[in-house]
């Protein structure tokens, strides 16, 4: 089913829209050296559908927000264990026409793409029977993310589809490449920020990887929406609580995914801890360096950060360790300070979008051979007299 209803106007905007994603591709490609772009103007003209599950929880409703902004994607359908009208959690004139249908009816309501914002356990269900059925799955839980380690000790199962774990696209962006499957494992909230931070330092050697020292600190939105007595206000107001203490199952997804990107195995001393806000992560990286040079540390993530746009980096800790300055965006903040050959980095993300429903959305980007921050941040139309501007302009 088109988008856009057949009436003139609506098929102008139709055109206009795909005349701006085509210039905007075309800029992107001259701005950021980009090898390869395919136009939607090339793909079909009818917008993919996508549907979320577990569209009432935190990461869901969110990734519902991203959707609905998405040009692309026509959202159809959103599920849920429990009954509920997205008009009871969203006061939003697009939300008209989406139905609301219980998890139970998925495989009746079948959609181009469906992303899975629901516990690893309900994703090893429902991933297998999505992809028999031709659907792109991509998976927010923790059930398709681990290559190497041992899925009982860090989740408490035996992972039944050994197949499907192993071609599961693992999708980190930036540093995933476009994924050639149709299963895409969206990384954890302290995945995402830890590695971002610490790949670049093990890419050029800057650290010593068998002393590095991690204390991560979440918003209580992280343990999802279910009500449980330690999450109370009264509980968590005015604490700062550790909890899982070198047990927590973001330890096996980050040494994987810093192996896989830098090519340095590490065995962090990682600790996460519950702050008495609703969102946000800040982790506090703890390292050693080879280098008393500082502008070494920003160099690299010059280098590693210099075409994606989502990652903002600086030596003012004050401004870019702030979890005000990051909440409700999709960017990571990374800072640092280097005292001698002490460093000290800070990487801060929302983990309810860069950590979840946003990073979905750049995967999303990725399958459909997209620029990753197409649709999550304001960008600006192009019209065709100036598609070959080199300077850099405020595209986004």
């Amino acid at each position: 089913m088109n988008i856009y209803a057949t009436t003139s106007a609506h098929k102008q905007l139709k055109f206009d829209n795909c005349i701006f994603i085509h210039n905007y591709a075309l800029h992107m490609h001259n701005y950021l050296a980009v090898p390869t772009f395919q136009s939607p103007l090339t793909q079909t003209s009818s917008a993919l559908t996508a549907s979320v599950v577990g569209a009432r929880g935190y990461a869901g409703l969110e990734l519902v927000k991203f959707l609905l902004a998405h040009p692309l994607i026509q959202l159809k359908f959103v599920f849920a264990t429990s009954e509920f009208q997205l008009s009871d959690e969203l006061i939003d004139e697009r939300i008209t026409g989406i139905k609301c249908l219980a998890e139970s009816e998925i495989n009746n309501h079948l959609t181009d793409i469906v992303f899975l914002a629901t516990p690893a356990e309900a994703s090893l269900k429902l991933a297998p029977e999505l992809l028999k059925r031709g659907a792109k799955v991509i998976d927010l839980s923790g059930a398709f993310r681990l290559k190497k380690s041992d899925y009982q000790k860090w989740y408490a199962f035996s992972h039944p589809e050994p197949q499907l774990l192993a071609s599961a696209h693992y999708g980190l962006q930036a540093y995933a490449q476009k994924p050639k499957g149709a299963l895409i494992s969206n990384p954890g909230c302290y995945a995402t920020a830890i590695a971002l931070a610490l790949i670049p330092l093990l890419k050029h050697h800057l650290i010593d990887p068998k002393n590095i020292v991690i204390d991560a600190k979440s918003g209580t939105s992280g343990a999802g929406r279910k009500a449980q007595e330690n999450l109370l206000f009264s509980e968590i107001v005015g604490e700062c609580l550790p909890y899982r203490v070198g047990r927590h199952q973001h330890i096996p997804e980050i040494q994987e995914s810093i192996e896989s990107y830098s090519g340095v195995s590490i065995d962090p001393h990682f600790t996460t801890s519950l702050l008495s806000t609703s969102r946000g992560i800040i982790a506090g990286i703890y390292l050693n360096a080879f280098t008393t040079d500082i502008k070494l540390v920003e160099k690299a993530y010059q280098t590693e950060y210099a075409n994606y746009k989502l990652v903002r980096f600086s030596s003012k800790i004050s401004q870019y360790a702030s979890l005000k300055k990051v909440i409700g965006t999709p960017y990571t903040h990374i800072s640092y300070e280097l005292v001698g050959t002490k460093l000290y980095v800070f990487s801060c993300i929302d983990n309810l979008l860069k950590g979840a429903a946003s990073q979905a959305v750049e995967n999303l980007n990725a399958m459909m051979g997209l620029p990753l921050e197409f649709s999550l941040i304001p960008q600006v139309s192009f019209s065709a007299s100036n598609t070959q501007t080199k300077d850099h302009e405020a595209i986004l």
